[in-house]
């Protein structure tokens, strides 16, 4: 059993590896960081969501926004579209599932905002109709994915595709780049930054 939980461990590593030498995906990183962080200086937010364990994501990511990452600071606006169980029971009542996100968006969203949508195949029908609904809205839209991208990041204006065909290891390189994308705005706007 020992050999079987290093073996877990070494393939998450590789994940992570995979990341760490790859410049394109890097490069999307600091992309999103910085959408992220001009956004925040004209007063809009971030919207977040996913399903199953990127709905978690997308909860946490957010709740490291609003409450803190590193250090007291001013809240961040950050939304998890997952969260409203009144919502998305009416949406989903009224409308099917494939709205659930789209219509809060519609609600809730206003240009200039950026809607994050989470999801291992990149192919999650709820989020592909919410970008649909973001790009009417003038919401910039970033896909959070893995495999091969999969819808998602042909429609995102944003793309940081995890190379993995693992959902495991896709989540969990997941909440590794949504912690890096907390650090990065909250010192860029709150403390000394972390250059170029």
């Amino acid at each position: 059993m020992k050999e079987y939980i290093k073996d877990q461990i070494k393939k998450s590593y590789e994940t992570k590896q995979a990341i760490y030498g790859n410049e394109v995906l890097l490069d999307a990183i600091v992309a999103v960081a910085k959408e992220c962080v001009a956004l925040y200086k004209t007063d809009k937010k971030t919207m977040l969501a996913g399903n199953g364990g990127s709905a978690a994501d997308a909860q946490h990511i957010a709740a490291e926004l609003v409450g803190r990452y590193g250090f007291d600071r001013p809240s961040i606006p950050s939304l998890a579209l997952t969260t409203d169980t009144s919502n998305l029971t009416a949406i989903g009542n009224d409308y099917g599932y494939d709205q659930v996100f789209s219509r809060q968006l519609e609600g809730m969203g206003q240009s200039g905002d950026i809607f994050i949508g989470i999801s291992t195949s990149g192919n999650s029908t709820n989020i592909v109709k919410a970008f649909e609904s973001a790009k009417k809205k003038g919401i910039k839209t970033v896909a959070l994915v893995g495999r091969d991208g999969g819808l998602m990041a042909k429609m995102a204006d944003m793309a940081i595709i995890v190379p993995s065909d693992s959902t495991p290891r896709i989540q969990e390189t997941h909440i590794l780049i949504g912690h890096i994308l907390c650090d990065i705005i909250e010192k860029e706007i709150f403390a000394e930054g972390v250059g170029k």
